[in-house]
């Protein structure tokens, strides 16, 4: 009788330290899956400065032929993201970009123009 009681108190043992020590080792499992799968799959950094080139060329082209009677919310969107094309593209050359920082309006037109010349200038081909 001792001897199945003693047993019954190593089972219930082993029972609740399976339980207290199964949460960290399946949160150390999967850290160590999800490092193995970030080594085998690095993800990219950057975009290529193609098709960084690409866009612009494409949001150059949609910006300047934005259809009449289109709301507003769209031209100004189409804005933005050649915006940011532009910035990213600026600082893959090189260039100073001041895009971010200048409010909406004439001098925010100002410096995309500036940005422009000066990617034209690096070589990159901008206009569609």
């Amino acid at each position: 009788m001792a001897t199945a009681l003693i047993q019954l108190i190593a089972l219930l043992a082993a029972f609740a330290a399976l339980v207290a020590f199964a949460g960290p080792l399946t949160r150390r499992l999967e850290d160590w899956a999800a490092r193995r799968r970030a080594a085998r799959h690095p993800a990219p950094q950057a975009r290529p400065l193609q098709v960084v080139a690409a866009d612009l060329r494409r949001l150059a082209r949609q910006t300047a032929f934005v259809p009449a009677g289109s709301p507003m919310v769209r031209r100004r969107a189409l804005l933005a993201a050649y915006d940011d094309v532009l910035a990213e593209a600026a600082g893959m050359v090189g260039v100073g970009c001041g895009l971010t920082a200048v409010p909406e309006g004439r001098a925010r037109e100002v410096e995309r123009l500036r940005v422009i010349s000066a990617l034209r200038a690096a070589g990159l081909r901008v206009d569609g």
